[in-house]
């Protein structure tokens, strides 16, 4: 059985979709009438949830802070068009790791850290939890050093993260470039099968877990890439944050 351990802040995710028929009498804004309220593990317990899709043979431990954070979208359901996004708990967060169970990383067979910067990771935990672990990657919305990012077998970064760390010269980086695919080293993976774009939230975490899920499997990078690339695709053409399989 292959044991994973997440890393990384959590939030419960909520969709409200609702249907639009009139213009508010007091203000230039639409009326949203909600039909459907959909909700989900966000952030890194969106790993967690990818993880046990694409493999739900896997053990998985997630340390998260303590503090609760909800990202509510108002969404008109039709077109899928997000009217405003309404975060809460984030002000209150987050409770530092504190003493790191270094027993646990060393016994993981991947670590996964998805640190969104909120406060439960500093750059010394991160860079402690790298030196601990065995098959890692790193996924954070922080500006990194190279010191950093080499405790990692992998970092992922999005197209802004990649321009805002352009800093780093370490050649373990995956780009991931939405419909066009992902590079890595300078050479640009095309999606197998790019899909309409619908909505991107969470298309990042699937990415994550499972080009390190086949990784670890495989050994293969080019493979777990376009896997990756597939998996990703297949959530992007769905409404929400959710999940391939």
């Amino acid at each position: 059985m292959i044991k994973v351990l997440v890393i990384g802040e959590i939030c419960t995710d909520r969709f409200v979709y609702g249907e639009i028929e009139r213009l508010s009498p007091e203000a230039p804004v639409p009326v949203l009438k909600p039909i459907e309220i959909i909700e989900n593990s966000g952030m890194a317990g969106n790993v967690v949830q990818n993880l046990l899709s694409i493999d739900n043979t896997i053990e998985i431990k997630h340390w998260h802070q303590s503090e609760m954070i909800t990202k509510t979208r108002y969404v008109e359901k039709k077109s899928n068009h997000m009217f405003i996004r309404v975060d809460v708990g984030e002000n209150e967060c987050c409770s530092n790791i504190g003493t790191i169970n270094e027993d646990e990383i060393r016994n993981a067979d991947i670590v996964i850290v998805s640190d969104y910067n909120k406060g439960f990771l500093s750059l010394d935990d991160i860079h402690h939890i790298g030196e601990l672990s065995n098959i890692s990657i790193l996924d954070s919305k922080k500006i990194l050093s190279d010191n950093v990012v080499s405790k990692y077998k992998f970092l992922k970064l999005n197209k802004n993260e990649y321009i805002s760390n352009s800093h780093l010269v370490n050649d373990n980086i995956i780009v991931t470039m939405g419909a066009d695919g992902a590079m890595f080293k300078n050479k640009i993976y095309k999606s197998p099968s790019p899909a309409e774009t619908i909505d991107v939230s969470g298309a990042g975490d699937t990415f994550v877990s499972a080009f390190i899920i086949n990784y670890y499997k495989t050994n293969n990078i080019k493979n777990s890439i376009e896997y990756a690339n597939t998996m990703a695709s297949m959530v992007v053409n769905k409404r929400g944050v959710v999940t391939p399989l």
